[in-house]
C-alpha cells in the first residue's frame, strides 16, 4: 500500500478539485453526480460505487466517501463485486469533503446517521442495508443484490440509461 499512496493522494486530490470547480460553477457538463456515503467506506459504498460506475459509463459521475474510512476495501466485498464482473479493486477507502458533498446531485448514504453531512439543495436518500464489515462473501451477496437493484433503480430516476 505505501507504494500506491502518492498515486491516491493524486487521485483524491483531483477528485477534491473536480468538486470544487462544479461547486464554484466552472464546471457543469451536465452529467449527474452521484455520492455514496457510509461509514468506513470499505463495503456498502464501494460496492455502489461499483455498480453505479459499471452501468453508467460516461454518462454520469459516481464518487465515494466515509466519516471513518478503513485501510482498505472490504476483501469479501471485493470478491462478491468480482463474482459480477467488477473489479473495485482500484478504489480505496477516503473521507468525504464538503466540496465533494456541496458537487454532487445526489447523495446516498448507508449507515452513517448523523455523521452524514447535510447541505441544502441536495437530494439526499438514505439505503437502509446491513454492514457487510467482518461478513463472509456468502453472506454479502444478498447486499450486493439488492445494491444492484437500488442502483439500476436510481440510475433510471436521474435519466442515465443503464
Amino acid at each position: 500500500m505505501p507504494d500506491f499512496l502518492p498515486l491516491l493522494a493524486e487521485r483524491f486530490a483531483r477528485q477534491r478539485l473536480q468538486a470544487l470547480a462544479r461547486v464554484e460553477g466552472h464546471h457543469r457538463d451536465g452529467e449527474p453526480v452521484v455520492l455514496f456515503l457510509c461509514t468506513r467506506n470499505a463495503g456498502r459504498s464501494q460496492m455502489a460505487l461499483g455498480f453505479f460506475t459499471h452501468l453508467a459509463g460516461d454518462a454520469a459521475v459516481a464518487w465515494s466517501g466515509g466519516s471513518e474510512p478503513e485501510a482498505a476495501i472490504n476483501p469479501s466485498a471485493v470478491a462478491a463485486m468480482a463474482e459480477r464482473g467488477i473489479d473495485i479493486t482500484g478504489e480505496y477507502p477516503k473521507p468525504w469533503t464538503d466540496e465533494v458533498v456541496r458537487a454532487a446531485d445526489v447523495v446516498i448514504t448507508m449507515g452513517c446517521g448523523d455523521a452524514c453531512p447535510i447541505f441544502p439543495g441536495i437530494r439526499y436518500e438514505n439505503w437502509d442495508l446491513d454492514d457487510p464489515a467482518g461478513l463472509a462473501v456468502e453472506q454479502i451477496r444478498p447486499i450486493r443484490d439488492d445494491l444492484e437493484r437500488r442502483v439500476r433503480h436510481l440510475l433510471d430516476e436521474i435519466g442515465v440509461t443503464a
